[in-house]
């Protein structure tokens, strides 16, 4: 079954059958619940919705089917076409209007899409209210506009351009102190719109893009998750190019990762941190990140002076905690950039920007920065379980064998130890528990999830 509904959104591979894919009949069942969601927040004449996508094959059928049961509820559209996340988050304020939607299945391979919606302020919605649109869309009462109230598709792609003017004006980006610098950067756009996106943003900084699969033809050169094992093209590009840096972002444009001048990673962990450091150093603050980042957001916040809080998994918590406590700056460390000077939505090219405007106030090149900070390390690993056993349960007794040493439970189990850390967390779709560590190298952090494992192994008797 490839068709997973959550309060996020709805998401699939295209084709199969009805109700196991993302079919046209979900496609339309799923826009008509939010459409209708829509109408019960407000009693008003005229509703708008503004709808985006990234370059998919399937992303033109599905936005058409999208956009249509939309206009068939009475509500008007604005048809922003080829379009980045983060720039539908921002449309949304910038056209009044009551919500949005983007095509887009993110990091995933070219056989999916999905659904993203937004609220009015171009945000997430809340797990509340995801929940009333499930449900929603489980029912029958759907009530379509006649034909003297259907809505209208307006076309409006100036829309990047928009987001990219946005950007430029944030106080924190040094476009003078960027345009002397004189960057050189490959730009991997895995062939979606951040192909569009991020050469324009570039070239309006004064930087000159190498562009590497910045055609937005929805044919993934490659894995589209930015992780060093896909990455092997864009590595190469730097190194031949002899360029300052490299830039990748996933088909959305909402995450981002870096490489330096050698074609080695900086590490998507260290997106945010670097982006952080820059922001603190300006602007002193807290920050926020999900439980499953890396620490070293913690140690240069603190360097600056600033309190660092995790947050559960997922943006819209992300969101939530720094809305409730004033961050300047967070997001997650997936290489997503929540800047709120500009909208609370993971927005690659704010990141973009941010790191340029440090690299050039620092006058170093990408590898000493990337040396500069706290070194961590990852390990990402689960454990299948069989259907019958109480996750639970062994979600608890680890908890339990722990109970010493610095708990967290609002998502999963988090254990901080002294110099590393394991976040315990249970899938809501499988019997699999999520086992991430942290710690000074790639053999404690692996060795420190080889033990979780087997700890739970023998509490279960597997």
């Amino acid at each position: 079954m490839t068709l997973i509904k959550s309060i996020s959104g709805i998401r699939g591979t295209i084709g199969g059958h009805v109700g196991d894919n993302l079919t046209p009949i979900d496609a339309v069942k799923f826009a008509s619940a939010y459409g209708t969601w829509i109408k019960q927040q407000r009693d008003k004449e005229n509703y708008k919705v503004v709808v985006g996508r990234d370059a998919r094959i399937s992303g033109e059928m599905i936005q058409n089917l999208v956009m249509n049961t939309l206009v068939g509820l009475g509500i008007h559209v604005i048809d922003l076409g080829l379009s980045t996340t983060p720039t539908v988050e921002v449309a949304v304020p910038m056209e009044h209007a009551d919500g949005g939607i983007i095509l887009t299945a993110s990091h995933n391979p070219k056989q999916w899409n999905a659904l993203k919606l937004l609220d009015a302020k171009g945000e997430f919605l809340n797990g509340e209210e995801g929940a009333k649109i499930l449900k929603i869309a489980e029912g029958n009462d759907m009530s379509f506009a006649d034909v003297d109230n259907l809505g209208k598709i307006t076309i409006n792609d100036a829309y990047i351009d928009l987001h990219i003017d946005e950007v430029l004006d944030m106080d924190l980006v040094n476009v003078d102190a960027i345009k002397r610098a004189n960057f050189k950067v490959v730009v991997d756009g895995v062939n979606s719109t951040g192909g569009i996106a991020i050469p324009l943003l570039l070239e309006r900084l004064g930087v000159h893009p190498v562009k590497l699969y910045c055609e937005p033809n929805g044919h993934f050169p490659h894995n589209p998750e930015p992780l060093k094992e896909h990455l092997t093209d864009l590595s190469e590009a730097v190194v031949k190019a002899h360029a300052d840096f490299g830039i990748v972002v996933d088909p959305d444009v909402d995450r981002l990762a870096f490489m330096d001048e050698n074609g080695e990673m900086f590490g998507e962990e260290y997106t945010l941190v670097a982006c952080a450091d820059y922001v603190l150093s300006q602007t002193p603050g807290n920050t926020v990140s999900n439980m499953s980042s890396t620490r070293a957001l913690r140690d240069i916040t603190e360097k600056h002076g600033g309190t660092y809080e995790a947050s559960a998994v997922g943006e819209v918590n992300v969101v939530n905690l720094m809305k409730k406590n004033n961050a300047v700056i967070g997001g997650e460390g997936n290489g997503g950039i929540i800047y709120p000077e500009l909208h609370y939505g993971r927005d690659a090219l704010v990141g973009v920007a941010l790191f340029l405007s440090l690299l050039a106030d620092k006058k170093i090149n990408v590898s000493d920065l990337r040396a500069s900070y706290p070194s961590y390390f990852m390990s990402k690993k689960k454990i299948q379980l069989t259907p019958e056993l109480d996750v639970d349960g062994l979600l608890k007794a680890m908890e339990g064998k722990y109970s010493e040493e610095n708990i967290t439970t609002i998502d999963g189990v988090k254990i901080d130890f002294a110099d590393s850390w394991v976040h315990l967390r249970k899938s809501n779709t499988e019997p699999i528990i999520r086992i991430y560590t942290e710690a000074p190298s790639q053999t404690a952090a692996d060795e420190l999830a080889d033990k979780i494992i087997l700890e739970i192994k023998g509490i279960a008797n597997i």
